[in-house]
């Protein structure tokens, strides 16, 4: 009897790559409720290893992989429409720390990168934990 008959063959795989993990946040991104997304605009999504030493640095944090996402741009509760902006919102997902924090919980990946999509969306809106946490069920739904 083989034992391992129903295991995962993990040998072939592999981590995601970035175009892998943008094409899973994608996935996520297009779960989300509609009209939220609707909302969303010009939101740019972008996905890198890690975040660059002088995000880590503005924000006081020591390792690369204590930042999963990050929204950049201003949040739409201070934003004006006189505002002429130079650089679109986005929001950064980063992909080593995903990873890193997927290989030490019991979370599937996509259930991570929705969560921490909505999470940085969520700050573009202003919205409550409770409201992030009300559009990620949808989203898992």
């Amino acid at each position: 009897m083989n034992r391992n008959k129903d295991a995962i063959d993990w040998a072939p795989r592999e981590a995601p790559n970035l175009a892998e993990l943008e094409a899973l946040a994608d996935s996520a991104y297009r779960r989300l409720p509609a009209a939220f997304r609707k909302l969303t605009g010009e939101l740019v999504i972008r996905v890198e290893d890690f975040p660059t030493d002088e995000v880590l640095n503005s924000l006081g944090i020591e390792s690369p992989f204590d930042l999963l996402g990050l929204y950049s741009g201003v949040d739409l509760a201070r934003k004006s429409v006189m505002d002429v902006s130079a650089m679109p919102d986005m929001v950064f997902l980063y992909r080593r720390p995903i990873l890193d924090y997927w290989a030490e919980h019991e979370e599937t990946l996509g259930a991570i990168v929705t969560h921490v999509l909505v999470h940085e969306i969520g700050h573009h809106f202003g919205l409550s934990d409770a409201d992030m946490e009300r559009i990620e069920a949808e989203a898992a739904a």
